[in-house]
């Protein structure tokens, strides 16, 4: 019988299989932020341990840091809030002392860490990678095998090289047929949470295939893969193709030459055989997907932008009917309401999730020309890294996102989950390209909406929410 890439990827990490079901598989590379590292290095230090392999880790601020010029142009110092202050320092001090390599703040390279470690190599095909935060699934668009893991589990890495785990199932989302113009990576994912639900994915390793997801850029397959989790997966898997090997072949931690062909060799076996079988299988029809908008407290609270807004009396359940009602309580609207009169006063567009040079290219798009709506109160633009943004105002899409009255940001994770000092004011609605959309979520009483860049854009533009298409055909 044939191997799922699942499959191919665990077992070639393999140290031992244990009776109890768990097994202990080893780790290519851990990546580190300042969040849920300093008890990880702390428990080292107690313990009188050293990392097991210095090399394997790379470090980066980007959870707290600030995104204002100005404040960014001061270092640490202009960090105002003291417990993230703290933190960032105490990842400066953590990796001097174990010579762990970081891109420290103000380096170009910096970014958020899910943007940065495929930008630079540091995610590989046939990787085994894993971080302490949950869209560690972003990197399996590599065909790596990656997930989040607890500050506990963070320092066995350090200490290891190691980690105790119990085998995934096997679960196959496939995406057939041509996606219409507009519709994004984005998109798709907010379809298959719609589709499965937000448990759809508990206990498995999805991986995203079909004509569709083939048909993804990079950028478009990390989206998809990043929002693995919010189907209730641990992670994300895109099989390794041509388009994949162009994408790392210009990062600066890729192997060259000799090693380059002997890597390629083996990188061209990671998709799954013809022949494999899946625990669980789902295909969607490309053709049917359209912008797609959350209304509610949870990703799989979705429907298209031309929907409307479900009625209590529709659902199945009591529970389901319960939920529903909170979530409209919560998120101020009204059962039956068009999506298209939803009307948004912050727009975001960054995050882990869309904030690489794709996303900002789709948004100026959409913005050129125009300007943002005046019942907007801010509007945000924050590139996942420094090689992002500068690349985005060398094609003078910056220019672009000022132009039409949006802000634009140093690189950071920003307005995605209220850890820093872009937050929503409670009551605030919230267009935005970030991955959930719990209570809470962008700050106390905040409402998300999340939506692709182009979609956030469009909203910027209108003031409601508004299919991009629309605006894609008026300029023809």
């Amino acid at each position: 019988m044939g191997k799922t890439l699942y499959d191919k990827l665990w077992e070639s990490h393999l140290v031992e299989a244990r009776d109890d079901g768990t097994a202990l598989i080893y780790i290519d590379r851990q990546l580190l932020h300042e969040v849920t590292s300093p008890q990880a290095f702390e428990g080292l230090r107690l313990a009188g341990r050293q990392p097991w392999r210095i090399s394997a880790n790379i470090a980066v601020p980007d959870h707290n840091v600030s995104t204002k010029a100005k404040e960014r142009a001061q270092g640490l110092a202009g960090v105002k809030d003291q417990v993230s202050r703290i933190q960032l320092q105490t990842l400066d001090d953590n990796c001097a002392e174990y010579q762990i390599p970081e891109i420290p703040l103000n380096d170009v390279r910096q970014g958020i860490v899910h943007v940065m470690g495929p930008e630079q190599g540091a995610t590989l095909p046939g990787m085994t990678i894993v971080c302490g935060d949950s869209h560690t699934s972003t990197h399996g668009a590599m065909g790596a095998l990656a997930h989040g893991i607890g500050t506990s589990e963070v320092e066995h890495v350090l200490a290891t090289g190691c980690l105790i785990q119990r085998k995934m199932k096997n679960f196959r989302v496939s995406v057939e047929g041509e996606l219409p113009v507009g519709v994004t990576g984005k998109d798709i994912a907010l379809a298959i949470v719609g589709e499965i639900g937000t448990a759809g994915g508990t206990g498995c390793a999805i991986e995203f295939a079909g004509s569709a997801v083939r048909g993804l850029t990079m950028e478009g397959r990390m989206t998809l893969c990043n929002m693995a989790i919010e189907a209730g997966a641990r992670a994300g898997l895109v099989a390794v193709d041509d388009r994949t090997l162009r994408y790392v072949s210009q990062t600066p931690f890729a192997p060259r030459d000799a090693q380059w062909d002997q890597a390629e060799t083996y990188w061209r076996t990671l998709h799954s055989d013809t022949d494999a079988v899946f625990d669980r299988e789902v295909v969607l029809d490309a053709a049917a997907i359209q912008p797609q908008v959350t209304w509610g407290t949870s990703p799989e609270m979705v429907t298209a932008v031309s929907g409307r807004v479900p009625r209590p009396e529709e659902m199945e359940t009591d529970t389901a009917r319960q939920g529903l009602e909170r979530a409209l309580s919560y998120m101020g609207l009204e059962p039956g309401m068009p999506i298209s009169d939803i009307r948004p006063d912050v727009i975001f567009i960054g995050s882990c999730t869309n904030s690489r040079i794709e996303d900002m290219r789709a948004a100026a798009a959409v913005l050129k020309g125009k300007r943002v709506a005046a019942n907007i109160t801010q509007a945000l633009v924050v590139p996942g890294s420094g090689l992002v943004k500068k690349q985005a105002e060398a094609e003078g899409l910056d220019q672009i996102f000022k132009d039409a009255g949006m802000e634009w940001r140093e690189p950071g994770c920003s307005m995605c989950l209220a850890m820093n000092a872009d937050k929503l004011e409670p009551g605030q609605r919230c267009a935005s390209t970030s991955n959930r959309n719990f209570e809470g979520r962008q700050g106390f009483g905040g409402r998300t909406h999340l939506v692709s860049p182009a979609m956030a854009a469009a909203a910027a533009v209108a003031g409601h929410f508004t299919d991009v298409r629309d605006v894609m055909e008026a300029r023809l």
